[in-house]
């Protein structure tokens, strides 16, 4: 099969990565890709929104089945595009159509759902600017702190947490009156704040059976003890320590049972990933978000750990017969360290050549923010490499990619010390 992977990230390399060791796979693209995809794939320089451009590549090299990395595509409507094309409808499309990706696409379609499929989640109430004043009294009702996400996609920094009641009302006037988050923040959820602890469950479906996929928690905040800003992933484990057997059942019966139920319900074409964002409070699972991809730097960690052809797993999604295959799964845990450029997640230089590479031992190292330029792999984003390890539990996986990162270096490198520190 040609296989054609959207995307340029670590989640896409790791993707590259797994499909370009399946028997099933003779020619591999990446679109655009990075560095480190180059050398297992060929990159194709396209926008990954440009759906006209994308079709004239999948027929030009004659593409059999195309996964799709990360959301605009999909909110944008990629898979009905194909599913509506008669050159593109029998390409084998892993992801979900705009229905479906709505769930991501729309922080208040999300909650609207849970709501309809009785899913445990947070309160919430959602306003536009005109409500505004209707928004700050009902802020007035919550307890410290206070949760305020914009509805739309907003590149993973769309969701603020504040502990002051004034700034919470200031931050909800930005977001609806002074463009904050750009059209992201037409409308704003704000929901009661759940203390406990963060994970992932990621789920594939064919859009009525599903395989529940290894558990990751990842790393937000750019500092260590998860202070200071958002930021795209710092870093991520799998499994979850705390992810018990007696949990995940609650969670399968509670949250992902309901969720694939309430797809299949309202006939949503759904081929792909459903990523539940999770909050374990006390011993129950909360659903904070969907996302409708895999998570990065989450896929650093869970797909390195399947076994099974995962080329041969998303034939059997695209068909609908995921009930027939049977994932294996490393006993081994992972634990992936990301490297980022400095000043990042605000202003950062690109530009920077990397150094290293070829010492790192016993990891895999994924790229994310990187290009290849005169023989030289230089940094590209503000994430610049995700460092993979396996070992008997996450402290041994995280400390051979500490040793590894310790032999890479670029101009202002930085990652956290502190991976696992709350496990």
């Amino acid at each position: 099969m040609n296989i054609l992977i959207l995307g340029s990230g670590g989640r896409e390399h790791t993707f590259a990565h797994q499909i370009s060791q399946s028997s099933h796979c003779q020619k591999l693209f990446v679109a655009p890709g990075n560095a480190g995809t180059a050398k297992i794939a060929t990159n194709v320089s396209l926008k990954i929104t440009d759906f006209e451009a994308i079709k004239e590549l999948v027929i030009k090299e004659q593409i059999d089945m195309m996964v799709v990395g990360p959301e605009d595509p999909l909110v944008e409507g990629i898979v009905d595009f194909f599913s509506r094309d008669e050159q593109l409808k029998q390409v084998a499309v892993i992801g979900p159509s705009k229905r479906g990706a709505l769930l991501e696409g729309s922080k208040q379609r999300a909650k609207e759902f849970m709501g309809l499929y009785n899913i445990p989640t947070a309160a919430y109430e959602s306003f536009k600017a005109e409500s505004l004043a209707a928004g700050k009294e009902f802020l007035t009702t919550l307890k410290p702190p206070y949760v305020l996400k914009a509805d739309g996609l907003a590149a993973g920094k769309g969701v603020l947490i504040l502990n002051s009641l004034e700034e919470a009302q200031t931050e909800l006037e930005n977001m609806l009156t002074q463009n904050k988050f750009g059209n992201a923040g037409n409308t704003v959820v704000i929901e009661e704040f759940l203390d406990g602890i963060e994970l992932s469950v990621f789920v594939l479906t064919d859009g009525k059976n599903y395989k529940i996929l290894p558990t990751a928690k990842d790393y937000k905040r750019i500092g260590e003890g998860d202070v200071g800003l958002n930021t795209g992933g710092m870093g991520a484990i799998s499994p979850v320590p705390f992810a018990d057997e007696s949990f995940m059942k609650k969670v399968e019966e509670r949250i992902v049972k309901p969720t694939i139920g309430g797809l299949e319900a309202e006939k949503i074409d759904y081929k792909g990933f459903v990523f539940i964002g999770l909050i374990k409070v006390g011993e129950e699972p909360y659903v904070i978000e969907y996302n409708v991809r895999m998570g990065d730097p989450e896929t650093e960690v869970v797909l390195p750990r399947i076994e099974t052809d995962l080329v041969e797993v998303f034939q059997k999604t695209a068909s609908g017969r995921l009930d027939e295959v049977e994932l294996q799964v490393k006993k081994e845990s992972a634990a992936t360290l990301v490297l980022v450029s400095g000043g990042y997640p605000e202003d950062y230089e690109k530009g920077k050549e990397i150094s290293g590479l070829e010492n790192v031992e016993n990891s895999i190292v994924f790229h994310a923010g990187t290009k290849e330029e005169q023989g030289k792999t230089l940094t590209n984003g503000g994430r610049v490499l995700a460092i993979t390890s396996f070992g008997n539990d996450f402290r041994e996986a995280i400390k051979k990619s500490y040793q590894n990162a310790e032999k890479l270096h670029f101009d202002k490198m930085y990652f956290r010390k502190d991976i696992g520190f709350d496990l």
